[in-house]
């Protein structure tokens, strides 16, 4: 007991003699604390420290985006290669399947024999159609003298024939020369040529490689959501798939109708030929009023060749086409291949040529019917209240 007096009275006195040292300066310690705590202008610290991170952040994004924006600039032009390459590899899937399904072939294979086909019609119309567009245009020349004169005895003199040749004429060399020319530009455009061969190259091994993209797609995904990518991938090949085969059979029809009717209204074939294939893919490929568009050059090259008459039997092979296509060729395709609402066909298709021109317009189809499927077959849906219903004030 005496020990653990001594040790408390000796704790008491160090304790005593520590104060008496610190004495009147006891509280700068609160002083210097609370000054710490605050900055120069009174502000708390962690404010201070709050508006650096802010700005430090600030200054990062805004850096990243710089970079991310400069970097898509740089490699716009390979991501449309890509996506290009992406719409033909899912348009010529199912015909991989098939090949691979009912002869013992590889992928690789199948792909191959698609590519080969498509290569050999590609030829066979080019040196089809570029003789005759330029004997088209070359019978156009040889024949405007006579149309401008035939057209200023029908208006009288309103129209001057020597400044209505003149005015022609640029163009109809400029066809003609083209035609001409044609083969030295597909071998002398060393750009699109490697573009062409940039897009098959990611076209065969998306093709060929489909398989196994999806299971390396399959294992970053949880497996709850494996199925609804499935179906997705199953679909977005689906669509494109029939929409493009849907395109060229309708392309096939029509064509193949406007060279019939083309020839017994007396055109010859060297017009027919390619008036009919452009007819066809205008017509096919420009929703709704391609079929219009595309029946102005051959009603004008026939009105210039045949007359009024063939015209006329021209113009109505289009309307009355027009009408089958509609009522009777459009469904029974389209409820094989790709469900599509005509105004949303439409608005995508414009969407579709504002973004990416030509090509945009020709993608942006499969792309609507894929988002109008996903909308319809994703969310809660619940059911449609009774008509007598809505006569009724809510409660």
């Amino acid at each position: 007991m005496a020990a653990r007096r001594a040790r408390t009275s000796d704790t008491m006195s160090r304790m005593t003699r520590e104060a008496g040292a610190r004495g009147p300066g006891r509280a700068a310690p609160a002083g210097a604390a609370a000054a710490s705590r605050s900055g120069d202008d009174g502000a708390p610290a962690w404010i201070h420290r709050f508006v650096w991170r802010s700005l430090w952040k600030t200054v990062a994004v805004g850096i990243i985006a710089t970079l991310g924006i400069l970097i898509f600039i740089e490699i716009r032009h390979v991501l449309a290669v890509l996506v290009i390459s992406l719409f033909f590899a899912l348009a010529i899937i199912p015909g991989v399947e098939a090949l691979t399904t009912r002869y013992p072939l590889r992928r690789g294979a199948a792909v191959g024999i698609i590519f080969l086909a498509a290569t050999i019609a590609l030829v066979l119309m080019i040196a089809f159609l570029v003789p005759a567009i330029v004997t088209l245009a070359e019978q156009l020349s040889s024949r405007l003298v006579g149309w401008m004169a035939d057209l200023d005895r029908f208006s009288r003199g309103v129209i001057d024939q020597d400044a209505a040749v003149d005015a022609a004429s640029p163009l109809l060399h400029a066809i003609q020369q083209w035609g001409d020319n044609i083969f030295g530009v597909l071998s002398s455009g060393l750009g699109l040529a490697f573009d062409v061969f940039t897009i098959l190259t990611f076209t065969f091994y998306f093709a060929a490689d489909f398989p196994r993209l999806m299971r390396a797609v399959m294992r970053r995904i949880p497996p709850e959501r494996q199925q609804f990518v499935q179906w997705l991938a199953r679909t977005s090949i689906e669509q494109t798939a029939g929409y493009f085969y849907s395109r060229l059979l309708l392309m096939f029809i029509c064509g193949t109708g406007a060279l019939f009717v083309m020839l017994l209204a007396g055109l010859p074939l060297v017009y027919a030929m390619p008036l009919a294939l452009f007819m066809g893919f205008t017509s096919e490929f420009i929703p709704f009023i391609g079929t219009y568009l595309g029946a102005i050059l051959p009603s004008i090259v026939m009105l210039a060749v045949q007359g009024v008459l063939p015209t006329l039997i021209l113009l109505a092979y289009v309307v009355i086409y027009q009408q089958v296509e509609n009522y009777v060729l459009n469904p029974k395709l389209s409820s094989k291949t790709m469900e599509l609402n005509g105004a949303v066909a439409f608005g995508g298709a414009m969407v579709g040529a504002a973004i990416a021109g030509p090509m945009g317009a020709f993608m942006a189809l499969p792309v609507a019917a894929l988002i109008t499927v996903l909308v319809t077959h994703s969310g809660r849906t619940y059911p449609l209240a009774e008509d007598g219903d809505a006569h009724e004030a809510p409660a």
